[in-house]
C-alpha cells in the first residue's frame, strides 16, 4: 500500500511533467510563431479568468472574452471551442499565415497562446461590437444612417476581394454573416475569423452553428454538394447587403401575411418593382438610385447558379461606380430550407423563389457587365 508522502510526490511529479509540457508548448509557440506569443495566465488575468461578465460572443469556432493587458490594451480572446487535428506547430503555421494577412477590413491578430488543450486566439479589439448586435438584435444599440450602411457594405466587399483575389494563397471565408462583421469606432467594417476554416473540420463553421434553414445565409450548391468556394462567400454576402439595407435578419420572417426568408421578400419585391419597400426605416433620407443598386448588387450575388454571381473585385466596382447594371442577366436566387425541422427531420430542400421557372440555370453567363451613365 502507498504511503500518504508517496502518493503526494506521484500527483506534484505528475502536475510538474503537465507544467512542463505547457511550458514546452509555450515556448516552442514563441518560437516558430512570428506574432506575439501570449502566455496562459497573462490572458487569464486580462479577462478575469475568462469570466462571463467578459463574454463578448460566440460562434463556430470559439468564445470570445474582452480583456485588457497589462498595458492597458484592449484586446479580444478567442478561446477556440474544438481541438485542431494539427499538432502544436502545424497549428502555428496556419496562425503565421493568418497573422501575416493585413487588411483595414480584417481584424487584426494580435497573437495566439496555446496551454496544454488550449488553445487561444488574440485580436485587437473593434469598439463598436458586430452588425448582428447593433443592427439586428432586439435592442438596436446604434442608428445607422444610409452614409454608414454603404460603408459597412464597400468595406466588407473590399476585405473579401483582399481575401479572394489578391492574397497569396487565396482564402475562402466561408462563414460570411453578421456576427463575423466588426464595427470600429468610425463604423469602418472589419471582417472577423478568416483563415480559422483551414483549422477545423469542413462542416464545423456552418453546420456546427446550426445556420441551416434558420439564417438563411448558405448557398445551395454547398447545402447540395458540399462546394465550398468563393461563389459561396459571395453568396453570403448577398444576404449581408439585404441585412443590411433592410435591418432585418435573414432567417423567416413574416412579410405581408407570408413566412419567408429574406432574400425570397427582396425577389418578390423586385418581381413588383417595390423593392424601396425593403430599406429600414431608420435610414432616413437615401439616395434611392444608390440604394437601388445596392439591392440589385445582393440579387446578383444570390443567384441560384454559383457561376452567375460576380467575383468580389466585380462587387466592389458595381457598388463603387455609378453604373447601370444588365438586369437581363440577373436569375432568381437559390436558398434551401431544412423542411423536416419541424417534425425533427434533416431533410434539406433546395428552392428557386421563381415559381414560374422552377428550374435552376446551368449556363455560365458573366454578371457584371456594366454600363456607365
Amino acid at each position: 500500500m502507498n504511503c500518504s508522502c508517496c502518493v503526494a510526490s506521484t500527483v506534484l511529479r505528475k502536475k510538474s511533467k503537465k507544467r512542463d509540457k505547457q511550458s514546452i508548448e509555450e515556448q516552442e509557440g514563441a518560437s516558430v510563431v512570428n506574432t506575439k506569443s501570449f502566455l496562459y495566465n497573462e490572458l487569464r488575468s486580462a479577462t478575469n479568468n475568462f469570466s462571463l461578465t467578459n463574454k463578448i460572443g460566440r460562434g463556430g469556432f470559439g468564445t470570445v472574452y474582452k480583456g485588457v493587458l497589462k498595458s492597458g490594451t484592449q484586446v479580444a480572446v478567442k478561446k477556440l471551442s474544438l481541438e485542431s487535428n494539427q499538432g502544436v506547430r502545424e497549428f502555428l503555421t496556419e496562425i503565421n499565415t493568418i497573422s501575416n494577412v493585413k487588411h483595414p477590413n480584417l481584424v487584426e491578430l494580435l497573437g495566439c497562446c496555446i496551454h496544454g488543450p488550449h488553445k487561444m486566439l488574440v485580436y485587437e479589439f473593434v469598439e463598436n461590437n458586430s452588425i448582428d448586435r447593433v443592427l439586428l438584435g432586439p435592442r438596436r444599440s446604434l442608428e445607422l444612417n444610409w452614409a454608414r450602411r454603404s460603408a459597412i457594405c464597400v468595406g466588407t466587399a473590399k476585405g473579401l476581394a483582399f481575401l479572394h483575389e489578391e492574397l497569396i494563397p487565396h482564402i475562402v471565408h466561408r462563414d460570411i454573416k453578421a456576427s463575423n462583421i466588426l464595427l470600429d469606432k468610425e463604423f469602418h467594417p472589419k471582417i472577423g475569423d478568416f483563415g480559422l476554416a483551414k483549422l477545423f473540420p469542413d462542416d464545423i463553421t456552418h453546420i456546427s452553428t446550426q445556420l441551416a434553414g434558420t439564417t438563411g445565409y448558405l448557398a445551395p450548391e454547398y447545402v447540395l454538394g458540399g462546394q465550398l468556394t468563393m461563389k459561396a462567400d459571395v453568396y453570403s454576402f448577398g444576404v449581408l447587403m439585404l441585412e443590411v439595407v433592410s435591418g432585418r435578419s435573414s432567417a423567416h420572417a413574416n412579410y405581408g401575411g407570408a413566412r419567408m426568408l429574406l432574400i425570397e421578400w427582396a425577389w418578390e419585391l423586385y418581381k413588383e418593382e417595390k423593392l424601396l419597400d425593403m430599406v429600414d426605416e431608420e435610414v432616413g433620407e437615401f439616395p434611392k438610385e444608390e440604394v437601388l443598386r445596392y439591392i440589385k448588387t445582393a440579387l446578383f450575388c444570390t443567384q441560384a447558379n454559383a457561376s452567375r454571381r460576380p467575383a468580389m473585385s466585380q462587387v466592389v466596382e458595381m457598388l463603387t461606380k455609378n453604373v447601370r447594371l444588365n438586369e437581363k442577366e440577373l436569375t432568381p436566387p437559390g436558398f434551401f430550407e431544412d423542411s423536416g425541422r419541424r417534425s425533427g427531420g434533416q431533410t434539406k430542400v433546395y428552392k428557386s423563389s421563381d415559381t414560374s421557372t422552377g428550374q435552376m440555370s446551368s449556363a455560365p453567363i458573366s454578371i457584371t457587365q456594366v454600363t456607365p451613365r
